[in-house]
């Protein structure tokens, strides 16, 4: 019999279309986890980004995978619809939130990459901010209240990177750091109410998109490398995902709580192997590589 020890947990992931959003949605669910799949691409309305993923295709997944998936269509940046989704999970659920994902991001076509900030588009770069990090705001505050009432929970931060350092885009730095920052404040004023906070980040995301734009697929990914040889220690979703995964199921969960945790980090610790059975461990590759110098 496969242990669940998410079993009747319920859990939010905001931005679960694909990515790690989806695998951490996915793994919940394999956990046990009845799981709200939320963000803006349903079957027949992708959202502006025009991937093919969609959040009814996570919902099953879920499902699938022995969890209960529910997709819910919401742009994460409107707090009426926002507010609507918690008040159904309360409604639902009968007060209960345990888990609440925040990988909300849409930023992958706003990026000016070698451009400095006062000749990027200004407004691409308040919609990055708008996107991935006022949407993560008002998902937390209307997704803690159900945590308080219950005096447990945990709200996980999706980042990139484990530090405060420039990530090569004034913008993008801005917006992932400061979910980094959300999930440390949030930790300090959570933690009487025994309530967690911390903030997750994978290494080289074998996502979707990345290998879209190697022109590869999962089975020959190893051929993007190359292209980019960096990629040889890329990771999937899942391997975040199992990290996330294993610290919701922590008991000693409080103990983390305004952490900042990296996926080869919790491998480390937790003992999960990524989906193809390998443990790439980017902190030590990027530090071989010279990266963190």
């Amino acid at each position: 019999m496969i242990e669940q020890p998410l079993k009747g947990k319920v859990a939010v992931v905001a931005g679960a279309t694909r990515g790690a959003g989806r695998a951490i949605a996915v793994e919940l669910g394999a956990n046990g986890a009845t799981v709200y799949c939320t963000g803006r691409s349903v079957r027949g309305n992708p959202s502006d980004l025009a991937r093919p993923e969609t959040i009814e295709e996570t919902a099953e997944l879920v499902t699938a995978r022995g969890g209960r998936g529910i997709a819910v269509r919401v742009d994460l940046t409107v707090e009426e619809e926002v507010a609507e989704l918690f008040r159904r999970v309360k409604e639902e659920q009968d007060g209960r939130l345990d888990i609440l994902v925040n990988d909300i991001w849409g930023g992958e076509k706003l990026s000016a990459w070698g451009t400095p900030f006062w000749q990027s588009p200004l407004g691409d770069g308040l919609l990055m901010q708008r996107r991935a990090v006022h949407s993560h705001m008002i998902t937390s505050y209307y997704g803690a209240p159900l945590m308080v009432s219950r005096g447990a929970g945990l709200i996980v931060e999706i980042t990139d990177g484990f530090d405060y350092r420039y990530r090569g885009n004034l913008y993008y730095s801005l917006a992932k750091i400061s979910v980094i920052h959300l999930a440390e404040s949030m930790a300090a004023e959570l933690k009487p109410h025994g309530v967690a906070a911390v903030s997750v980040t994978p290494g080289f995301l074998r996502s979707e998109e990345m290998l879209d734009h190697f022109g590869v697929k999962e089975e020959n990914w190893r051929d993007a490398v190359e292209k980019e040889p960096h990629f040889v220690m890329s990771e999937t979703p899942a391997f975040v995902a199992r990290g996330v995964a294993a610290l919701a199921a922590d008991p000693d969960l409080m103990a983390r709580t305004g952490g900042i945790f990296t996926s080869w980090g919790l491998s480390d610790e937790y003992g999960f192997k990524d989906a193809d059975g390998n443990r790439p461990h980017w902190g030590r590759y990027a530090e071989e590589q010279g990266f963190y110098k």
